[in-house]
């Protein structure tokens, strides 16, 4: 079983989302340790990008914010290295193709495997052109993590058929951000992916309180919030892991409580 496998093992995953650098790289390293000792079962890491096209305001100003601070690709592998000598869940990182590309794809998944991240999400890479990027992932044992929206439709049989790591389903359509409600109907979508693989899949946009996390949990097999962390600690900046901690655990609370 992979590691990002046994992050659901038996269990609902819980899977927040914050961006390196923002507003340190110090607090994002105590952000990790503190959601991990609140009940985190895996997390997503986003490296910062000029042109986040997937994301609503709240994660685009957390990546303008690492940006300004000159956080680069090179600095959050150190910091992840540093994180593998005491954190255990998964670390899976959220970026664009161009942050790869850039990079240079073996060295950036060499560096991924050295420092222990475990999966990669690029939201811009189709399921068309994933190759390019998942078999030089493959070679290092990184999973590239596949996204199911509602708009894939014929598509999600193929894209679950093939999925590693865990599916990211999302929500609802348009970028990321805190919705009062979600609409989109998340059950089916979870239904026919199933029908097609027993890789895990965990929900994602719009979630931004316990009891929605909780609801999307029931229906799938994990919940994932972003927006309504990053404006967090956007709120309290270096004293954000402690509120961040807190906002986890009552998350964890209400998955037992549903």
């Amino acid at each position: 079983m992979s590691k990002i496998a046994e992050a659901f093992n038996n269990k609902k995953a819980f899977i927040p989302f914050i961006t390196c650098g923002d507003p340190d790289l110090e607090t994002t390293k105590k952000l990790v340790i503190e959601m991990e000792a609140n009940g985190a079962d895996l997390i997503e890491l986003g490296i910062p990008f000029s042109d986040p096209t997937a994301e609503g305001p709240v994660i685009q100003g957390a990546n303008i914010r690492a940006l300004l601070n000159g956080i680069t690709t090179d600095d959050i592998f150190g910091m992840v290295a540093e994180l593998r000598e005491t954190v255990k869940i998964p670390l899976v990182f959220m970026t664009y193709a161009n942050v790869v590309f850039s990079y240079g794809k073996d060295r950036f998944f060499a560096n991924c495997k050295n420092a222990g991240i475990d999966g990669i999400i690029l939201p811009d890479v189709p399921f068309e052109e994933k190759a390019e990027f998942e078999v030089v992932a493959m070679e290092y044992d990184v999973d590239f993590i596949s996204m199911i929206a509602p708009t894939s439709k014929e598509r999600i049989d193929m894209i679950a058929k093939e999925a590693k790591g865990f599916i990211y389903v999302v929500s609802s359509l348009g970028v990321t951000g805190t919705r009062a409600e979600i609409n989109s109907n998340i059950k089916d979508l979870v239904e026919r992916v199933r029908k097609n693989t027993d890789v895990p899949c965990a929900v994602g946009f719009g979630i931004s309180n316990p009891k929605q996390a909780a609801t999307m949990a029931g229906i799938s097999d994990g919940a994932i919030v972003g927006s309504a962390i990053v404006r967090m600690i956007e709120k309290y900046g270096k004293d954000s892991p402690k509120e961040v901690g807190r906002f986890v655990k009552d998350i964890k609370e209400a998955y037992h409580a549903s």
